[in-house]
């Protein structure tokens, strides 16, 4: 268990739909940084360059709640057409370097 703090992680896999690796790169600098910078709890978060259409996402949080609260917000949270949620996963983070 990680001692100096209750942190927690979301991790968000999306599938984004051919084509629109340039407008999803925009939704994420215009849209979602935005939103993500204003939630409560946030450390840090990462976004992975897209896979054969697969984004991923890391976001570490103060604490569990603050995560869990915040990966209802994203999976309730507007999203263009052309990207879809595979996976909203709220996880302790057990070490860090």
């Amino acid at each position: 268990m990680y001692e100096e703090a209750d942190v927690h992680a979301i991790v968000v896999t999306v599938k984004i739909e051919p084509g629109h690796d340039v407008e999803a790169a925009e939704q994420l600098q215009t849209t979602v940084l935005p939103r993500v910078k204003e939630t409560p709890g946030v450390v840090s978060g990462y976004w992975l360059a897209p896979v054969e259409g697969r984004g991923l996402s890391l976001l570490l949080l103060e604490n569990e709640e603050a995560a869990r609260s915040a990966a209802a917000m994203i999976s309730n949270a507007p999203r263009p057409d052309f990207v879809s949620f595979d996976s909203i996963e709220v996880r302790e983070v057990i070490a860090q370097i």
